[in-house]
């Protein structure tokens, strides 16, 4: 299966919207050439703005261009937005509900050599901490077009976090992003995988892995962290009896705390994270994943620890 640049795609859509639509602009904090904000900036240089290594004036004016009608895109990587920029992020976009596109690239560990100063794995915590964000994480290629476009069409502040590596396209074709709704992309009755971006290839290769085993594992593609899909996590929650979420962040404040939290409240079933639980050391991102947990394998084992559980 083909592999391909989340950011590439990012950056082209943005030249596809910038033909449609006048009123969209880019701005980014002097990474236009990571982030593939330079697609836009060589095609409308009067639309493009690199603010340099100011990650908050790049929200402060991109709130300002919201509020005078524009449809701001700014971009740089996920470890300096939100996290660099946060007071600005709070104040200047979350309050007063600005229409501001924040869309980071390198998010989680895989941004490999770059090492511990480069690994945003607070970004969704921080991030789902703004009332009336939409969050969204991309699984792959085709989802991240989608998603793009979504965001340029609906009023309101944008959080998308995409990675540095490039992904498996799995959705396919007929995928359709829907923001505020999960997707299911395997059916089954034992337990539920619920996986966001980079986590969610191996969440069906684990699948496949459990299927030989005989346990039968649903999957979700939870791409929008908020607002979350509460009814596709309760359904699953009831008709499966088990939950296991992956996640490239923090186990902290990210999808399987969001998932917790609301089966806590509306029906408590034995849960297994797969996520970080610290900070990483510098390697290749394969490396990493496996390193600090995060491969179908590791899914694999969480699956059965919560399975066996799910029996007591």
């Amino acid at each position: 299966m083909a592999e391909i640049s989340l950011r590439e795609v990012y950056g082209k859509t943005l030249v596809e919207l910038g033909r449609l639509n006048p009123d969209i602009v880019v701005l980014d904090a002097d990474l236009s050439k990571s982030t593939m904000t330079r697609y836009f900036a060589e095609t409308f240089p009067d639309r493009f703005f690199n603010v340099g290594i100011a990650e908050q004036n790049l929200i402060s004016i991109a709130a300002g261009l919201a509020a005078s009608g524009k449809i701001p895109f700014a971009s740089t990587f996920a470890v300096f937005a939100p996290g660099r920029c946060f007071d600005q992020v709070r104040m200047s976009v979350a309050q007063p509900h600005l229409n501001v596109k924040i869309v980071t690239t390198h998010g989680g560990i895989t941004v490999g050599e770059d090492g511990i100063t480069h690994q945003a794995i607070e970004d969704l915590a921080l991030a789902c901490a703004l009332p009336g964000f939409t969050v969204v994480v991309p699984a792959d290629a085709t989802e991240t077009a989608q998603v793009i476009r979504v965001a340029a069409e609906i009023e309101g502040p944008f959080y998308i976090r995409l990675p540095r590596m490039k992904l498996p396209d799995i959705l396919g074709e007929k995928y359709r992003f829907v923001p505020g709704k999960a997707g299911e992309l395997k059916p089954g009755d034992d337990l539920t995988i619920a996986a966001i971006g980079v986590m969610v290839a191996p969440a069906l290769k684990a699948a496949g892995l459990l299927q030989q085993m005989g346990i039968e594992a649903r999957v979700l593609n939870v791409s929008t962290l908020m607002p979350l899909d509460v009814d596709a996590i309760i359904k699953a929650a009831q008709e499966t009896g088990a939950i296991v979420t992956a996640e490239e962040h923090l186990e902290h404040g990210g999808l399987g705390s969001a998932i917790a939290r609301e089966t806590a409240k509306k029906f408590p079933v034995p849960m297994e994270m797969v996520a970080l639980n610290s900070y990483a050391q510098s390697g290749k991102p394969e490396d990493l994943l496996k390193r600090y947990g995060l491969t179908a394998e590791d899914i694999v084992q969480a699956a059965r620890r919560v399975v066996e559980r799910k029996k007591r």
